[in-house]
Formats: structure tokens, sequence, C-alpha cells
């Protein structure tokens, strides 16, 4: 297998593979027959191998069909979320030189918006939707890059969102993403007859690699959810959902309305939930267990390792917080390791991307000589190759000249029961750091009421100086908390303490 339209190979044409965001369901033999109408549209527009076609979505069977047309052409998918600005999608599509856009306007109406304002018509329709293309663009850059026809050809180029201001373009080959969907599937032991509720955006990694592309490898049905709401999950789950990946704010949303609801999930089928993206609150996977009757499965993985790098075992839950044994065939170092062993970790292994589109510098920096990816983050890994995340390298807050993990900081906040979600971060002030903590809480507890329960609990030099009480966190389309942006959407906040505190 060289190319990731070929995951759908194999498969039984009538066994059940998508159901839409509207509830029309396609076999394998009908996600087939879309995928080669789509293949003679393009062609006929004028897409090329080694051409980049954007993709312009949210989760609906429209963004299947358009990332297995684009493999099998061979040109390079470019999955950008629907709901970004004109500006940050403009942005991205002239850096990559996309030559073609398609948009998901069906389910999306962001993306109806945006196809308008590029001057997307239809060129057609598939059972599944109108085919809404834009292009040839006149975007700077866009000529065909050179293919190659092996496994190591570029099939993806995803752009990072997550702690860094300025994205980067990660080219996945499709021996890293078939590679990634192989193991992902084995891990949860997906199978024909699973219904997978993707509700993960498909545009970022995650929800890309080990959703969609995870369930055409295990032969089973993928649930599109366009947009994350507890309501709609539940009712998936209802419908028959068998297996959710997710971040922990989405279980924090379902918990929260079942409480509302006070009423146990309806979830007949449901055997297998897993968690990733950011860090696992103990107390939140307790809870999770408790509601769901099943463990809560923990991974680990970047954009730049497709993202697959560690993940727990359905044969052996664990009751921590680690995010599993390192996969098979993933090598990991820890690079100046401290005492306790923690350092940056580094990984090695058929899961690690070709390198950022158009910038060998970076990519320089971010991969060794020797093959390791610096994945900026601290871990340690115990014997058995259990591997633990310990909090990004740049967030590391060194405090009074004692390094600060911020992860272990916000684990204690959200032990307190009125803390909902907690993110923590450094900032420079003359002659030290100081830690900052942002929350969101039930009404009625105060900065004092949290900093009291944390004085019980941590050392010293680990309390937040400041604890700012929020309403919301500044966050990616996965839920995931842009922590890079909390000073600056807090700047008003921060100036106020900084004045009072003077």
């Amino acid at each position: 297998m060289d190319r990731i339209h070929e995951l759908t190979r194999g498969h039984p044409a009538g066994d059940l593979a998508v159901i839409d965001h509207d509830g029309a369901r396609y076999s394998f033999g009908d996600l087939d027959g879309m995928v080669r109408d789509l293949v003679a549209t393009l062609y006929q527009a004028g897409l090329r191998a080694g051409d980049r076609l954007m993709i312009v979505s949210e989760n609906s069977a429209s963004f299947a069909v358009a990332v297995l047309a684009a493999s099998r052409i061979g040109a390079w998918v470019m999955p950008v979320n629907a709901r970004m600005s004109h500006d940050e999608l403009d942005a991205l599509k002239d850096h990559a030189g996309a030559r073609f856009a398609i948009f998901t306007g069906e389910a999306s109406a962001p993306a109806r918006e945006h196809a308008d304002r590029l001057g997307a018509t239809s060129r057609g329709r598939l059972a599944c939707g109108d085919i809404l293309l834009a292009g040839p663009l006149d975007t700077p850059g866009c000529e065909p890059e050179p293919q190659d026809a092996t496994r190591e050809g570029v099939a993806a180029l995803i752009y990072t969102t997550g702690t860094t201001s300025a994205p980067k373009g990660v080219m996945l080959t499709h021996g890293n993403l078939i590679w990634n969907a192989e193991v992902s599937a084995r891990l949860r032991h997906m199978a024909p007859g699973d219904d997978v509720v993707g509700v993960l955006p498909c545009t970022h990694i995650f929800g890309f690699a080990s959703v969609l592309l995870a369930s055409l490898a295990g032969g089973s049905a993928i649930r599109f959810l366009p947009r994350f709401s507890p309501e709609a999950v539940l009712d998936a789950f209802a419908a028959g959902g068998s297996v959710m990946p997710a971040v922990p704010q989405m279980y924090q949303a379902i918990l929260a309305e079942l409480a509302r609801r006070g009423t146990p999930p309806d979830a007949p089928r449901l055997r297998y939930i897993s968690s990733g993206g950011a860090p696992l609150d103990p107390e939140w996977k307790e809870k999770i267990e408790a509601t769901f009757g099943i463990p809560l499965q923990n991974g680990y993985g970047l954009t730049e390792t497709s993202p697959g790098v560690s993940g727990t075992r359905l044969d052996n839950p664990r009751n921590d917080t680690s995010v599993g044994q390192i996969l098979d065939e993933v090598e990991c170092l820890i690079d100046e390791p401290d005492d306790q062993g923690v350092g940056e970790l580094l990984i090695r292994g058929p899961n690690i991307m070709k390198g950022y589109y158009r910038n060998p510098e970076a990519t320089a920096q971010a991969i060794r000589p020797d093959g390791y990816f610096r994945s900026g983050d601290f871990a340690k890994i115990d014997p058995d190759e259990t591997l633990w995340i310990m909090g990004r390298k740049k967030e590391l807050i060194i405090r009074s000249g004692f390094n600060v993990y911020p992860p272990e900081v916000e684990a204690m906040l959200t032990r307190h029961p009125d803390v909902l979600q907690t993110a923590v971060v450094g900032r420079q002030v003359p002659g030290n750091e100081e830690i900052l903590a942002f929350v969101t809480t039930r009404p009625g507890v105060t900065e004092a009421d949290l900093k009291t329960f944390l004085h019980e609990r941590l050392v010293s030099y680990k309390i937040p100086q400041h604890i700012f009480i929020i309403d919301r966190f500044p966050a990616a389309a996965t839920g995931k908390i842009l922590k890079h942006k909390l000073t600056e959407t807090f700047a008003e906040q921060l100036t106020e303490r900084d004045a009072a505190v003077s």
C-alpha cells in the first residue's frame, strides 16, 4: 500500500463507510464511486499531480471524498478549517501556493462564505453534495511539486495551530499517514461494524489521521459531526456510536451536560473512549470513567509525528495520566535529562514528517542529522517505555531558580471542586519569572480561595503569583487552549493587576 486512498481497498463494497452530517449513509462502494466522479471533475478542471488542493471544510463526507480524490491524482491535500478568518485562510493559501480550493458547502456555512469570496462555482454534483471548486487560483508559487510515487511522496500539507504564533506547513508522506492509520485502528481494535464518532475537526491532524484515516483502515463507519456540542455527541452515542477519540475539554462539556440533565448517558454500544491533544487531569479521568463505565484511554502525538507517538492499551488500561507506552517502530530519547529523568523528548520512526514546507531552516532545527525530531516537550520515560509528558519546553517556568512545569500546577488547580478548566503560563518580570494561572470556575470561588487551596498542596515556589478567573479561553477549533494567546487576550486584566501591585 503506497497511497492513502488505498486504505479503502479490501473492504466489502456493501459495508457502511460514512454516516454524513445530515444522516445520509454511504457504503464503501458508494464512497469509491463518489471519489471516481470527483477525480474526473478535478482532472477536467486542471488539477495536476503535485498541486496543492486546499479543502476548506467542516466534517462531512465531501471532505473524505476530496482527500481520497486528491490522493488518486497525486495532488497534496491541504485541509483548512472553514472557521478561519479571511486573513488566516488567505495567508495559508498564499504560503502553500494552493492552485485549487474545494469547499464543503452543505456542512458548513463558513465554507460557503469562503467559496463565494474566492469565486468558487459548482462543477457538478456528488451524492453527498455540490462540487464547489475555485481555481485555477492566481496564487504565487503555485507550480506543482515534483512527484515521488513511493510511500515517501507527500500526501498532506497540514498547518500547525499549536502553541506557537507562526504556523508552519507540515509535509506528511503517504507512508507517515498509512502507518498512523493502521496503528490507530489496531490500538482501538477498530473493525467493520464500529461507529466512530468523528467530532474532532478532520482539518487538524488528530481528526484527519487518527479518526478519518484510521476508520478507513479499520473498515469502520465514521459518523461526521461538523461541530462539537455535548448534545450532538450524546445523540451520536444514543444512535450507536461505539468509538470516540476526543480532547479532554470535550469530555468536560459532556459531563456538564449530563449533570444538567440529571441522567446517565444513553450509550448502548460505546466501547472505547480516548483523550489526546492536551494534558489529561486525573479528576476528569476518574469522573469520565465512572460516568461511562469504561476506561478512558490516553495518548500523545504531534502534527509533525503524523501524529502517533504513544498510547495506552485496551487490554491493559491504566489508572494514571501517563500517555501510555511508546508505539512499536517508534524510538524515543530524553535529551539532557535532569536528576529526575526529565528532558526534551526526541522521536524517530516512520511517523516523522518530511519537513516544513518552504522552510528548510525550521526543518533543520526540528530534525537532527540522526533523524530524531525535537518535540519541544519535556518528558520522562519509565523502564517499561511508559511515556510521561511534563510540559512544553518553551512553557517551562523558572521561578526563583526552580523549574516549574505548568501541567503540575494545572493538575492541582483542577482538583479544586469549583475549578472547571485551567491553563498556566510564565511571564518574565525584572529578575525573575512569574507564574500566571487562568481558570474557569463555578460561581462564588475567589482567587484567594484558590491560592489557599494550592498552598495546602504545593511547595511555595509553584504557587501562581496571579490567578485570573475568566469566562472562556482562547482556543483552536479542536478545543485546545491557545496558551500563547493568553497574555494577549487578557492584557487589560494584567495591566490592571500590575498597576494595583505597584
